[in-house]
């Protein structure tokens, strides 16, 4: 869980890895709208630019994308 101030980063999201375009400690989920802290990102979509949660929201992404 978050603490104190925090702050939403803005993220470039590459194959693999990400670039951090503004500083920030966490971004949202685009499906649960849940905070991912940085260190715990590991789900997203260069397609859409997008961060998830969990697998079960990129999964969940995908089908709304009709890629599923």
């Amino acid at each position: 869980m978050l603490m104190g101030s925090s702050r939403e980063a803005k993220i470039h999201y590459l194959d693999g890895t990400f670039r951090l375009l503004a500083a920030g400690d966490h971004v949202r989920c685009a499906i649960t709208g849940a905070i991912i802290p940085l260190d715990e990102l590991r789900y997203w979509s260069v397609d859409r630019q997008e961060a998830y949660a969990d697998a079960a929201a990129s999964v969940e992404a995908e089908r709304r994308a009709g890629r599923l």
